[in-house]
């Protein structure tokens, strides 16, 4: 189980986001306030903190949101998880994993803000399937199979 470190948002996409510590994530939308949000397979990005460090070991001055995640957790392998994997954030938000990583065709913004991205690589992307709020310090849990989900979730 890890723990949710930072919520971020941005108003526009291809910058950093801002950690605004909590957020209200809706069913097949994303998070309120959000530029990625919309009816689509990325509707939330997440990124591990250990792979933050990885950049500031580097030497790059990055921190939560600079690789314009939405969701930067601790004490979770997130590049391991399958696609279709559900994540239960928080007491009430399930997302479910829909890619693992991206193709960058360009160097995008982020990159020359921080110097590297390290979204392509070890970033993952979900959609959500259950409403809710999400802030610092919630819980992150695999939900592995179908018993731990109620029979709404199950026919997602």
């Amino acid at each position: 189980m890890g723990k949710v470190l930072a919520v971020c948002v941005s108003a526009r996409k291809g910058i950093r986001k801002q950690n605004v510590g909590q957020a209200s994530f809706k069913t097949d939308f994303g998070i309120e306030k959000d530029a990625h949000a919309g009816n689509w397979h990325r509707q939330v990005s997440l990124l591990a903190w250990e792979s933050i460090e990885k950049m500031r070991a580097k030497g790059l001055a990055v921190n939560v949101g600079s690789f314009a995640e939405n969701v930067t957790t601790q004490g979770i392998d997130l590049p391991s998880l399958p696609i279709g994997r559900r994540l239960r954030v928080g007491p009430e938000v399930v997302l479910q994993i829909t890619q693992l990583g991206k193709e960058c065709h360009t160097r995008c913004a982020i990159y020359y803000l921080a110097g590297d991205c390290v979204m392509p690589k070890e970033g993952i992307f979900a959609r959500v399937l259950r409403d809710g709020v999400v802030k610092t310090g919630d819980a992150v849990e695999t939900l592995d199979d179908a018993a731990d989900l109620d029979p709404v979730l199950n026919s997602a």
